[in-house]
């Protein structure tokens, strides 16, 4: 790796025990998980069915209250985010991924599409706006990092992050005070980096920014997930088709002392993400509708870090209400201190499953809105609200209380194998490999 690719420039002091994880064995639909009796010192007595009973009405009462205008294209969408900007004058704005390689921005409210961002000539892989400001973006296989203001219609992206020559980025994300963007790239040759940015602005701004550095010791194949702490700056996970899930400090020295914590699921992972009181758990979904969940809380400790791990989710669903053919993200619930998995049919039913250390229970499902693959969800706990995007090209918004009227149930897309190919990103040659052997 070259010298200018080392981080080293970035972090600053703060030792951690690097603890190596393997999973346990377990049992896992839409499914929850509560941080309640893991951590002793966190403690707190709930009525746990009582819990629940909310939770499933919470989401039973959801109906779609509005649905997408028909694009002039029709694409999966692939990755869905909310602005997180509130103020009273603005109207907030939605970001969708879609599978022809652009970024649409949507009005919340009427979803009516505002305008849209090409990726040309790189292909897009996951959307994120800004904490604190209205721009969005999206990591390119052109080995870039591009974010644009989603206020304005424009065909150049804002600022574009380059990275090193050979880099095909395919994850990414940006931490909780829009001061470092990281970003996972595809394998090429023995290299798999993580490489850093600033995303500062300055009075010398410059559109174009050259990375701060870059991980390239720690995973040996395709980065598929990067997710930011969602209130340390520092703390980012990784996942990749080489099984490990790993945390990382990046106030840290150098990629070696800046590792917290390898935990080995023993797959290709698809998505990783944060949750448990202060967001000290991480769990992890795989290619294979795999599920692990890990408790940071024990790295020091004698306590097993593994809280639950079920090798093929759909193999533990509960056939009461339908099967189960795919999973498509998780939600971690703050006020109720709980972990939801989130999981779907092929004909577009979805299902809330909560999880617990004795494995996932089914909560609820919603039906009647997609009818193909749901790829995508973004979840607003303030307003108990849900936006769901799938490969019938629709972008459906799910509230409490009244359905819409009146609607049409779209069709799936049946589209060309060029494109199915370009929805799917990653590579899990990796874990095939493992399976053969």
């Amino acid at each position: 790796m070259d010298q200018s690719a080392s981080a080293s420039s970035m972090m600053l002091p703060n030792q951690r025990r690097r603890a190596e994880i393997r999973p346990a064995e377990g049992r896992a639909w839409f499914f929850s998980c509560s941080s309640v009796g893991l951590a002793a010192e966190t403690f707190i007595p709930v009525d746990v069915a009582a819990d629940m009973e909310t939770i499933e009405e919470q989401f039973a009462n959801l109906h779609i209250v509005r649905r997408s205008s028909e694009p002039k294209e029709p694409t999966y969408l692939l990755g869905i985010d909310t602005s997180k900007t509130v103020q009273a004058e603005k109207r907030s704005l939605v970001a969708v991924l879609c599978s022809n390689a652009s970024i649409r921005i949507y009005d919340k409210e009427t979803l009516n599409v505002l305008r849209e961002f090409s990726g040309s000539p790189g292909l897009l892989n996951g959307v994120r706006f800004g904490n604190s400001c209205d721009n969005v973006y999206s990591a390119s296989t052109d080995g870039t990092v591009k974010c644009w203001d989603a206020r304005v219609a424009s065909e150049k992206p804002v600022q574009l992050f380059k990275g090193y020559p050979s880099n095909i980025f395919i994850s990414f994300d940006v931490n909780c005070k829009d001061h470092i963007i990281c970003a996972g790239t595809e394998k090429v040759d023995d290299d798999a980096l993580l490489v850093f940015w600033d995303a500062r602005t300055t009075s010398q701004d410059l559109s174009t920014r050259d990375p701060l550095g870059a991980y390239s010791e720690t995973h040996s194949d395709d980065i598929t997930q990067v997710r930011f702490h969602p209130s340390n700056p520092n703390m980012v996970v990784s996942g990749s088709t080489d099984g490990l899930v790993n945390v990382f400090d990046i106030s840290v020295d150098n990629e070696d002392d800046a590792l917290v914590a390898t935990c080995n699921s023993i797959s290709s992972v698809s998505c990783i993400g944060w949750s448990g009181r202060d967001y000290k758990q991480i769990y992890c979904m795989t290619h294979d509708e795999g599920f692990c969940w890990w408790d940071l809380n024990h790295l020091d400790t004698d306590e097993p870090i593994t809280c639950l791990n079920i090798q093929d989710v759909r193999e533990v669903t509960d056939g009461k209400e339908g099967h189960l053919d795919y999973l498509i993200g998780g939600l971690y619930h703050e006020k109720m201190d709980r972990l939801f998995v989130i999981g779907g049919t092929n004909t577009g039913r979805i299902h809330l499953m909560s999880c617990a250390p004795s494995g996932l229970t089914h909560v609820t499902s919603l039906q009647g809105g997609h009818a193909a693959t749901v790829r995508s969800f973004c979840w607003n706990v303030s307003e108990d609200s849900l936006l769901t995007g799938g490969e019938d090209a629709q972008l459906l918004l799910w509230k409490p209380g009244a359905m819409q009227k009146t609607f049409t149930k779209k069709d799936g897309l049946k589209m060309a194998s060029s494109v199915q190919q370009r929805v799917r990103v990653h590579s899990s040659d990796s874990y095939k490999r493992r399976k053969q052997q």
